[in-house]
């Protein structure tokens, strides 16, 4: 017996409840990651750095304010498994009067322009909110209903610094591990580190940015399913780590917290990858609808 279709107003409900608290909380895994990374760092100053972005986490958290003043475009992703039912009629809509009223409300800084060539004036809402949505791959179940909505602030910052690159289909994980490395020591000390970086590898130009997005979804504490992405994870982790970037790109052992890895089938000739680059304010939250 299939579940009744999940609503536009379901949806705006759940992306209220994220907006609420994402500019000002910090999600649990990421600030459980800083509390290790400051255990582990042996440059002075970078635990310093550190300590002091931690310190910054617990007041914006305490006072409800953002733990950052670019507090992002809103990108809202609704995942549906394969038998979920979802009315989207009006979500636009609905989801740009969310993000307008939790702006007002909250005084949060609205950084959008109308268009991105033609008309760069600020409408002063935030507005639109960035949507998208995916069939969850099937995990062998005779029904999936489920319908997982994420929401995420991502700043300028971070976001100029990330790339899409079409790399040689030969290439092997060390010449991908090279290319991450590359991008970390060319931008990584504008978007704000220590990092989580979302990599996606595979699928086409277009739709390899969105996997790595989604990468940045994962709890840090968890690796990919597959064991030789897991494994080109902590590669890539411990090669960016070594650059010596540091903390707000001071030096150090901590330029990356977390690398998260998705992947998806390809043309034979091509390797899209793509490099998404967070700063240590990774402002997500995921809900099971």
């Amino acid at each position: 017996m299939s579940k009744p279709a999940i609503s536009t107003s379901d949806i705006a409900a759940v992306v209220r409840q994220h907006l609420e608290v994402l500019a000002s909380q910090l999600r649990p895994d990421v600030e459980a990651a800083l509390v290790n990374a400051i255990a582990r760092e042996r440059n002075p100053q970078a635990k310093v750095t550190l300590e002091l972005l931690l310190e910054n986490a617990h007041l914006a958290a305490d006072k409800g304010v953002p733990s950052c003043q670019d507090t992002g475009t809103v990108w809202v992703l609704i995942e549906a498994g394969s038998e979920a039912q979802v009315d989207f009629a009006g979500l636009q809509e609905a989801l740009n009067l969310v993000v307008a009223e939790i702006y007002e409300s909250q005084g949060l800084r609205a950084s959008t322009v109308r268009d991105a060539l033609s008309d760069r004036r600020n409408p002063g809402t935030n507005t639109p909110a960035f949507v998208e949505y995916v069939r969850l791959a099937t995990t062998g179940q005779d029904r999936d209903y489920r319908v997982v909505v994420s929401t995420m602030l991502k700043g300028a910052g971070s976001d100029n610094a990330s790339s899409v690159v079409m790399i040689s289909p030969g290439s092997t994980s060390a010449d991908i591990v090279a290319a991450v490395c590359e991008a970390v020591r060319e931008k990584a000390s504008r978007a704000c580190p220590p990092l989580v970086i979302g990599i996606g590898i595979g699928s086409t130009f277009d739709k390899v940015a969105g996997l790595s997005k989604r990468a940045l979804l994962r709890p840090l504490d968890q690796t990919a399913r597959i064991p030789e992405v897991a494994a080109l994870e902590a590669e890539v982790l411990k090669a960016v780590n070594e650059t010596g970037v540091g903390p707000a790109g001071l030096g150090g052992d901590t330029t990356a917290l977390a690398v998260a890895i998705e992947t998806a089938p390809s043309h034979i000739a091509s390797l899209p990858l793509a490099i998404n680059l967070s700063c240590h304010a990774l402002r997500s939250r995921t809900s099971l609808m």
